[in-house]
């Protein structure tokens, strides 16, 4: 995930927002400093306290009534999301719809996942009666990113609320419309729980006052780069940290593999968005004997797209103007380390645009295979065999998604095993992203921790473990009363059992 830049500021108290295909203005929002970040989290905290204690059940519906107002609200929020990014319409409201769906799933598991549960007790705390719950940790700090900025963040923040807690949101300063109207939306639906989402605007400072703020865990997706700074700020207080930093991910297409699905899957995985999906399509590991043909398909659906602004636009500008230099970067030093442009190539780079560049043969050293592109660019290279490309996918620094096309299903999954992204798909891409049940991250430099389902309600809590003693046992082992004789026969006889198989 790339860093975003601060915007422009006319002010030392506000900054201005632009469009990323005009430049021109859009908005004005505050800068958030220390102080007023300070103010938002104790309020938050305030607010948190009666809302968990609020049953389960009226929790959830406080949340699906903020659901049902984001979905009424549906054509403002995409016009939101469209309008700061400057993808298309239909991108963003699909984004939307699948905010909502996890937003569902996150209200109506939450007292499932995390209620009560007996645990089993041992021989010798037969006596005992043993339980855990996951209880929230207070108020959750969430820095999001500016791709996607209703989706990304709300599989923190909607999971965080499912959860018990309370929310203080810092969206990234170029998409803070969005960060804004989703708080306002909430505060409207749930008006007795003003407050327990609150969004906080600016760029890096205000980030940095968010991590100093006391919170009791904060989520981040960024660059890794970033992430690291911002845990060295966590780690000062030994505060909690979840992060999602991008990725790199490859996509596997075996001989069997329908050929014509995979291309479609690849050129919508790379391109969508601009190419600027954290877990989309940048490198494509084919072998040999349908690498041809692959590439073929790839490019003839690529050359049919155009980016722009207008409604038949397959995809919009980059939304971070420095991104362009870095994909002309990728792109340039590609080709000249003797990599092939199938189609487009450095020409391609016009900015704010970025016209389908397929590359193939790129060197696997080099920054378009190693570094995180971000951007409409898709590198196909040839391998011996499948045992070649699973080496190659999992030599990346980066581990978030991958992708498998096999001609069996159960093939396919065999393959997506030995691979060690955090999430793969079988004869699809970003299959997981819609499927709110699933856990969502990385390791490596993709970061750690998940979002989404069971495991992503989990990581917004503490346990608790309790023990309740049932009856007095015969021999308190854990007592100074305990006479010798007594002890050696209870280390006798646990000895005897755990020298059984």
């Amino acid at each position: 995930m790339t860093d975003t830049t601060p915007a422009a500021a006319p002010s030392a108290s506000t900054f201005s927002t632009y469009s990323p295909a005009t430049r021109e203005p859009i908005a004005a929002h505050p800068v958030d400093g220390p102080e007023e970040v300070s103010r938002a989290v104790d309020r938050a905290r305030a607010v948190q306290a009666g809302w968990a204690a609020l049953p389960a059940a009226r929790r959830r519906d406080h949340l699906l009534r903020w659901k049902k107002a984001l979905a009424t609200d549906l054509d403002t929020v995409a016009r939101t999301i469209a309008e700061e990014t400057g993808k298309p319409a239909g991108d963003a409201a699909l984004e939307v719809v699948l905010t909502l769906e996890h937003l569902g799933w996150a209200a109506r598991n939450a007292e499932r996942v995390l209620r009560r549960r007996r645990v089993g007790t041992g021989l010798f705390t037969v006596h005992q009666r043993a339980s855990l719950v996951h209880r929230p940790l207070g108020v959750v700090g969430v820095i999001g990113p500016w791709n996607y900025p209703l989706y990304t963040p709300m599989g923190s923040i909607g999971y965080a609320l499912a959860a018990g807690n309370a929310v203080v949101f810092k969206p990234s300063e170029l998409t803070p419309g969005t960060g804004v109207l989703l708080a306002g939306l909430f505060d409207a639906a749930v008006p007795g729980h003003a407050g327990l989402l609150t969004t906080v605007t600016g760029a890096a400072p205000t980030g940095d006052a968010l991590a100093r703020s006391g919170v009791d865990k904060l989520a981040f997706t960024g660059s890794p780069g970033t992430a690291r700074t911002v845990m060295a700020v966590c780690a000062e207080t030994l505060t909690p940290f979840l992060a999602e930093c991008g990725g790199k991910d490859a996509v596997i297409v075996t001989a069997d593999a329908d050929l014509d699905a995979a291309a479609d899957a690849i050129v919508w995985g790379a391109l969508g968005n601009a190419g600027q999906t954290c877990a989309g399509v940048e490198r494509v590991y084919a072998v040999a004997e349908v690498h041809a043909a692959l590439c073929a398909r790839v490019v003839e659906r690529a050359g049919a797209l155009r980016p722009g602004t207008g409604p038949d636009a397959s995809y919009g500008p980059m939304t971070l103007p420095g991104q362009v230099s870095v994909v002309e970067r990728h792109v340039t030093g590609a080709v000249a380390a003797g990599a092939r442009a199938l189609l487009g190539g450095p020409e391609s780079v016009r900015a704010p645009y970025v016209a389908p560049i397929v590359l193939t043969g790129v060197p696997e050293d080099a920054p378009a295979m190693a570094e995180e592109t971000f951007g409409p660019v898709v590198a196909i290279n040839a391998v011996v065999d499948v045992d070649e490309a699973v080496e190659r996918a999992n030599a990346s620094r980066y581990a978030l998604g991958a992708a498998v096309f096999c001609r069996g299903g159960r093939a396919g999954a065999e393959i997506a095993a030995r691979l060690r992204a955090g999430a793969v798909s079988v004869n699809s891409v970003l299959g997981f992203a819609a499927v709110p049940a699933l856990p969502f991250g990385g390791s490596r430099e993709s970061g750690f921790g998940r979002i989404h389902g069971a495991e992503g309600l989990r990581a917004f809590t503490s346990v608790q473990s309790t023990t309740v003693q049932r009856f007095t046992p015969p021999v308190a082992l854990t007592s100074f009363e305990v006479p010798a004789a007594a002890r050696e026969r209870a280390v006798r006889l646990a000895r005897a059992l755990h020298r059984r198989r």
